[in-house]
């Protein structure tokens, strides 16, 4: 890819996110915060889940 080409397309998808109502972006926004998994288990995998379903089942 050139980098004319990837100029078009970065600012074509600039474009497009800009011309999207406020109201779409921020209801998209929220749909891919929602989708992620929580931090702890970005960061330490499935040993903070284990512990607190441990937790849980004691408590």
């Amino acid at each position: 890819m050139s980098t004319n080409d990837y100029v078009k397309y970065i600012t074509e998808a600039f474009i497009k996110h800009f011309e999207m109502p406020k109201d779409e972006r921020k209801q998209l926004k929220l749909n891919r915060k929602m989708a992620r998994p929580p931090v702890l288990t970005n960061w330490f995998g499935l040993l903070p889940i284990s512990i607190s379903m441990l937790m849980k089942r004691r408590g």
